[in-house]
């Protein structure tokens, strides 16, 4: 789950990390007012959970009360990568002298969290690992054992002078507990910026979460924004079902998240491209099954559906039930597809050649199949 600047801002500073003063607003006139606040000249930044808002102008300097409110107004106008801007964050702008990165993840090679700094911040680290890989020194921390206070400084001496590693080492410590404590699987501040006076903060901020550790945190559930999902996502996740977006035109309905993979990886390799992720996990309610061709028949790409069962806890009879069900409830537009095998195979193959439809027993023929028929039609 991602969250936006101003919610991550709001994070490192509970979490012992300096931030510019700044607040945010979602009007020109809120804009105008915070920034006479907390005092003058201010930067606009849109709120929207893409990169390129820079790009994009949806980043501006104000030097006046006047210029705050019309920066506002223009950026809440704009919309970036197909996001409509709905807030924007008016924070104090500084004076920066040096610009660092520094950041925490997980590394689930090592299964450690490796820290990564580099004296080479404000620009894209992706493409600084790419171009420039010497400039990012890494430093990893066995959760078991937690940081070392005397290694976390030795490392950090590598970016930062003597006299800013303080900061530096209480800045990374804290990120590395917020990290653990709120179940993030990225902490990232870019740029952490030396300003005039030698204080260190974060002029940037990115924070994401392993959604699996949602459950234990209320307080970060409450900021998940549905900016960050389709209406589709938002309906099945409601429905208990696994679903992302994607840019294909073969949907897929499958059972158990590695079979999923395996699945769109099949599609792939024959020249195929699939048009979601969709798990409908273990559960065998028909319900289920109904829900998610509902789902994926809004797409309008779509040229076919597969449905891929390796039946375990899942019966492949409810999926077949679901499918009767759907069949009469909703139009199916495209081709179907069906490969059933496993716990109640026999009878879910008999409820579907009752009503005239027939289920593969492989996988890579089904595909292929799927693949030919998105190409004549029905």
């Amino acid at each position: 789950m991602k969250i936006h600047e101003y919610q991550a801002r709001e994070l490192l500073q509970a979490y012992g990390v300096p931030v510019p003063p700044g607040q945010v607003a979602r009007s020109g006139r809120e804009a105008a007012v915070i920034a006479g606040e907390i005092g003058l000249p201010v930067v606009i930044k849109a709120q929207v959970l893409v990169g390129g808002r820079g790009k994009a102008g949806g980043v501006r300097i104000a030097r006046t009360a006047r210029e705050a409110r019309e920066a506002a107004e223009q950026i809440l106008a704009l919309t970036i990568k197909d996001i409509p801007v709905e807030a924007v964050l008016v924070a104090g702008a500084v004076d920066i002298l040096k610009e660092y990165y520094l950041g925490a993840t997980v590394d689930r090679a090592t299964k450690k969290v490796v820290c990564i700094v580099s004296a080479a911040g404000g620009v894209d680290i992706e493409e600084l690992a790419v171009k420039e890989p010497e400039k990012i020194l890494k430093h990893y921390i066995d959760p078991l054992r937690g940081p070392d206070d005397g290694e976390l400084r030795e490392f950090l001496s590598a970016a930062f002078a003597k006299e800013l590693l303080d900061q530096a080492a209480e800045a990374l410590g804290n990120l590395y507990r917020l990290l653990i404590e709120k179940d993030c699987s990225l902490v990232e501040i870019n740029p952490y910026a030396q300003i005039g006076d030698g204080t260190l903060i974060a002029a940037d901020a990115k924070i994401n979460f392993d959604d699996n550790g949602l459950p234990k945190h209320p307080d970060v559930e409450a900021l998940r924004s549905a900016e960050e999902y389709s209406p589709e996502e938002i309906e099945a996740r409601e429905a208990g079902l696994s679903f992302v977006s994607l840019d294909g035109d073969i949907g897929c309905i499958v059972n158990g998240a590695g079979l999923a993979m395996a699945t769109m990886d099949l599609i792939k390799l024959f020249g195929g491209r699939p048009a979601n992720f969709l798990d409908v996990g273990g559960s065998s309610s028909p319900r289920k099954v109904l829900t998610a061709l509902r789902i994926l028949t809004r797409n309008q790409s779509l040229k076919a559906i597969l449905i891929n069962i390796f039946g375990g806890i899942t019966r492949c009879d409810d999926i077949a039930k679901g499918i009767l069900i759907a069949r009469e409830q909703i139009d199916l537009p495209v081709p179907l597809v069906i490969r059933l095998i496993g716990t109640n195979e026999k009878e879910g193959r008999a409820l579907l050649e009752q009503a005239g439809l027939e289920a593969a027993s492989e996988m890579t023929g089904a595909v292929r199949k799927v693949l030919e028929r998105a190409k004549v039609g029905r």
